[in-house]
């Protein structure tokens, strides 16, 4: 999988140091991980519930094997 070129092989290590840091599972790890772009923000009101479909995405990515990874736009 696509992820897999920065999670496998030992010069990959210090991005799995990162990982485990973020608090991502040895098994989180194995999934392929699939990027969550957000712009949650408290400023534009019509951004203000953004958090709470992340967080809807983010259930959909894991329950079809994924390990999401959140990052803003």
């Amino acid at each position: 999988m696509r992820s897999d070129a920065v999670k496998t092989g030992i010069s990959q290590a210090p991005h799995r140091s990162l990982f485990n840091a973020l608090g991502l599972t040895k098994e989180e790890l194995q999934r392929p991980l699939i990027g969550v772009v957000s712009s949650y923000n408290e400023i534009v009101p019509g951004h203000s519930n953004l958090d709470k479909i992340v967080e809807a995405v983010k259930l959909g990515v894991a329950m079809a094997g994924g390990t999401p990874i959140v990052f803003p736009a």
